[in-house]
């Protein structure tokens, strides 16, 4: 009898729900992780699918695996970073969360037009823009932060249909 352990083979092992389940909790301690990002990183380790939606069903089930409390922890913390609305949004469908969930956590999210002057004013300093060059700059650097029109309009307090920057 041999000192090493006896592996199973990968065709045993994809299948056994035990391993899938282990593997998930492991890559939980790490970090909070979506239904779809947990079922995908676990058919990235070799489980079959079946296999990895069961384990994810009920990790679930038990209350482990919330997509709710995901899509409010990312929101909060994307927003500490600066990050608007429409940025997170398209980063919480990537991973696979519901639309529903989605807009239901920006709703419950920070004041997007103080975020946005926040943000703005952290960068660019206290003072409106005085030109449009120097709003427009400000406008794109919001944009790619994920700020709608209206956010940046508020933030930047110019208002491109007026024809005027505002004090």
């Amino acid at each position: 009898m041999s000192w090493q352990r006896a592996r199973k083979s990968t065709a045993e092992r994809s299948s056994d729900a035990e391993a899938a389940l282990t593997a998930a909790i492991a890559l939980l301690a790490r970090r909070d992780l979506s239904g779809d990002e947990l079922r995908g990183k676990l058919q990235a380790k070799a489980f079959e699918e079946s296999t990895a939606a069961e384990v994810v069903a009920d990790l679930t089930r038990q209350g482990i695996v919330n997509d709710e409390r995901y899509a409010m922890n990312y929101v909060a913390y994307s927003a500490g970073r600066g990050h608007g609305p429409l940025r997170i949004a398209a980063e919480l469908r990537r991973r696979g969360l519901a639309a529903a969930i989605v807009d239901a956590a920006l709703a419950a999210g920070p004041d997007w037009c103080a975020l946005a002057r926040r943000v703005c004013r952290a960068r660019f300093g206290p003072q409106p823009p005085g030109s449009w060059a120097q709003k427009a700059r400000q406008a794109r650097f919001l944009q790619y932060r994920g700020f709608s029109s209206d956010y940046i309009r508020a933030a930047t307090g110019a208002d491109p249909d007026s024809g005027h920057i505002e004090p």
